[in-house]
């Protein structure tokens, strides 16, 4: 017989059944050649498809050596058994062991695909099988419109996908009737005188019968191994083409070449991401149920994230109404100093020395006191500032009526006063025009020549009373003080408030001989308030992606499931030669679709909260970013990746015996 294709030496095969190992095989010696039909026949129970099982790289020996063609199998791994199903075995299961929710092109090219085959070939080669097994016109037909017979011809097909070097058949005719069985014994001879080793497993006499060699297992043991005399000198063939392809050289071969890895990625890639799909869709109300939890936290990661970029966005707005480059200076060392009452060195050539510095745009001095308005006979209390003629400018005020001051009022002491708005309605209640009213700012009567427009404040509105009068009037006939009590310079557009501020305290200091005032700048409270409100939507952002969490947690129950309800599939996947890393990369891609999708619709839903949020508050805008969107589609396919990877493992990691016998 010259070279065995398939050696077994001493093989034994032990299962584990509560404390005690259960032997099914013991010490099997076989050889079995390229180009027999064998038949292994025995009673239930007696090993044969155990033996079988071994034989096609399903199962692993537990004592003994497998070789094929020479090849050692113990020490192959699960990709490189998963390798040799791919490419030198067919299987033809008695329950026919076909995907439902494929067609019978699709069933047949399934070997092809693992195998890296591209898919024009594939389809080419399934085609021309399934017209040879007489399956022309069911090509498009799934196993549920087939009857057995037809059902067990694409079983064939796909055995013969990638060559079909061996054929292993375990009882094939198991589930026909006559008609079906003798059809399909036919084609298994065609086959054997074609070049192709076919091995049956059957416990049906008749069936063994068809074989030139039977093999009589008992209870794990070789009882007998003959030639059948009704069969001899029916060798098989010289390995005649089936169908235009030769044993073990089929689609697989062809496919060999340059670019085959690449296509062979790709192609288990698609399948993957299309049998993903087909799962999701067969269980709509389990994926939309899925998704929910993942649906809830984008929606809430992105509207809290929107949410809190508005309300940043409207506080960094007010405060840069009220001057994003103001410096403030004061006498003292800091906030609080005790001292600072004591301390009179701001002087009007301080203000002077300041305006002379490129770095400014427009200065003014301030000194401030309380004082008792009248007017007639309404009084009220107010607080008084006397400014410069380039306050208004330096505040970012605007006139609504009248002007600001002059110099000439600054160098003459006018009794002028520009008043706020709140102090126009407490003052003229009947809305008579101020202007050229004259009013009492305690006994110092003064001309009102400006009204101010009303500014809403970003801490709310101010409800206090305001007027302004020239400093010189304040110090000299209000006041009775020669010096400022703050002195407010606002920095030109473009330069940075730091190095203005730079300038300012070494000028200033070189002026008084010592650093006897600190300065506040306006810049500083602003990046305290982008940190501040940056930190607190960070935390709003973090609880919010408790509930991604939550939805993680719930796509890795649902997907376990999946896999315990899918296990069938992922065994008939493994027995054609699927690696573990296809089948990893099934459940992988399923939970990323089910976490991107959702997070898709979440990220919908959070535009519709963004759409229905100013009907109910109007102080705030939701602001979304392309970095928030962009971060939740991230975070959807973490957590696919992250909670899908250990239901995924577990499908990767099952057995293919086992697997096939769930139903």
């Amino acid at each position: 017989m010259g070279k065995p294709l398939l050696e077994l030496q001493q093989v034994w095969r032990r299962f584990r059944a509560g404390d005690e190992d259960i032997p099914v095989l013991k010490g099997i010696d076989l050889t079995i050649g390229a180009g027999e039909m064998v038949a292994i026949v025995g009673a239930s129970g007696s090993g044969k498809s155990t033996l079988m099982n071994i034989l096609g790289c399903l199962d692993r020996p537990s004592e003994g050596r497998y070789l094929i063609d020479g090849r050692e199998t113990g020490s192959l791994d699960g990709d490189e058994r998963a390798e040799l199903r791919r490419e030198h075995f067919g299987f033809i299961f008695q329950r026919y062991h076909l995907l439902p929710h494929l067609d019978a092109t699709q069933n047949t090219e399934i070997p092809a695909i693992y195998a890296g085959v591209e898919k024009a070939r594939r389809r080419a080669r399934a085609a021309e099988l399934l017209d040879r097994l007489g399956l022309a016109d069911r090509r498009s037909h799934r196993p549920g419109q087939l009857s057995g017979g037809q059902q067990q011809r694409v079983s064939i097909a796909r055995a013969l996908m990638n060559g079909g070097e061996v054929i292993l058949a375990d009882e094939p005719t198991g589930a026909l009737d006559s008609k079906s069985g003798q059809e399909l014994m036919g084609i298994l001879h065609e086959l054997h005188g074609r070049g192709h080793t076919i091995i049956l497993v059957t416990h049906d006499p008749q069936v063994a019968d068809h074989a030139e060699r039977i093999i009589e297992i008992s209870d794990g043991e070789i009882i007998r191994d003959h030639a059948n005399p009704r069969r001899a000198g029916a060798g098989g063939g010289s390995a005649v083409p089936f169908a235009g392809q030769g044993a073990g050289q089929g689609a697989a071969g062809a496919g060999r070449g340059a670019g085959r890895a690449l296509r062979g990625v790709w192609g288990r890639f698609a399948e993957a991401f299309k049998m993903a799909l087909v799962a999701m869709a067969s269980h709509r109300m389990r994926t939309l149920l899925t998704m929910l939890g993942i649906i809830i936290g984008i929606t809430s990661v992105v509207s809290v994230v929107a949410l809190g970029q508005g309300a940043r966005q409207k506080v960094i707005s007010d405060i840069s109404s009220m001057g994003t480059n103001i410096i403030d200076i004061f006498p003292g060392s800091d906030w609080g100093d005790e001292k600072a009452a004591s301390i009179h060195t701001l002087k009007p050539a301080d203000l002077e020395a300041l305006k002379s510095q490129v770095y400014v745009d427009s200065v003014t001095p301030g000194v401030n006191g309380s004082v008792l308005l009248r007017y007639r006979n309404i009084k009220a209390n107010a607080s008084v500032g006397g400014v410069g003629e380039e306050y208004f400018r330096v505040r970012g005020l605007e006139l609504a009526q009248g002007t600001a001051f002059r110099q000439s009022d600054i160098q003459r002491q006018a009794q002028v006063v520009v008043i706020d708005t709140n102090t126009a309605t407490k003052l003229f209640p009947n809305g008579e025009n101020p202007l050229g009213r004259v009013i009492f700012l305690g006994t110092l009567p003064c001309q009102v020549i400006g009204v101010t427009k009303e500014k809403e404040s970003p801490f709310g509105n101010n409800q206090n009373l305001n007027v302004w009068v020239p400093y010189t009037a304040a110090m000299g006939r209000l006041l009775g003080q020669q010096y400022f009590n703050s002195i407010t310079v606002r920095v030109r557009e473009g330069l940075p408030n730091q190095a203005a501020e730079q300038g300012i305290i070494k000028l200033l200091t070189m002026r008084h001989g010592s650093k006897d005032f600190y300065t506040s700048s306006s810049d500083s409270i602003l990046k305290t308030v982008k940190k501040t409100t940056a930190t607190l939507t960070l935390l709003i952002s973090a609880i919010a992606v408790i509930s991604l969490v939550v939805g993680g947690i719930g796509v890795m129950n649902i997907m376990l499931v999946s896999v315990t309800e899918r296990t069938h599939e992922i065994g008939i996947r493994m027995a054609v030669g699927a690696r573990q890393s296809d089948i990893l990369q099934q459940f992988l891609i399923e939970a990323v679709l089910v976490c991107l999708i959702g997070g898709l619709i979440g990220i919908l839903l959070s535009f519709g909260v963004g759409l229905i949020f100013p009907l109910f508050v109007t102080a705030i805008a939701m602001k979304f970013s392309l970095a928030s969107i962009a971060a939740a589609f991230l975070c959807s396919t973490m957590i696919g990746i992250l909670f899908g990877f250990l239901p995924a493992r577990n499908a990767a990691r099952l057995d293919p015996i086992e697997a096939l016998a769930r139903e």
